[in-house]
């Protein structure tokens, strides 16, 4: 993923994503059962993308890459921000986009989840 359309591509594949504008008219947020699992800013270059992790997960990650930082206007434990310029390994950002959905799906009610079908 390198671009905006790669991104709404990548979130539009995962089940029950929705594109919305809940901050301006240039912050896309990307939502599961109403609950916030991506966002980007459609003016960045080059692109970024703040994702959901566990904590253990995102101080892993922030040490292994530079690309790779504290969410930014995010809580800083919970919250992830990469660099989509090309330095982060193949399909790690793909990985990373999935795993936050899950976390995200994993956190709503049973009821939601049910709700959602799944």
């Amino acid at each position: 993923m390198q671009s905006i359309a790669d991104v709404r591509e990548a979130c539009a594949a995962l089940p029950h994503s929705q594109e919305t504008f809940p901050f301006d008219a240039t912050t896309l947020v990307f939502k599961v059962g109403g609950k916030m699992y991506a966002l980007t800013d459609l003016q960045s270059d080059p692109v970024t993308l703040s994702l959901k992790v566990r904590p253990e997960e995102g101080e892993a990650l922030r040490a292994a890459h530079e690309a790779i930082t504290p969410g930014y206007h995010l809580n800083k434990r919970h919250w992830v921000t990469l660099t989509l310029d090309g330095s982060l390994p193949a399909g790690l950002g793909q990985s990373l986009l999935a795993g936050s959905h899950t976390l995200v799906v994993s956190g709503l009610t049973r009821a939601a989840r049910a709700e959602l079908g799944l």
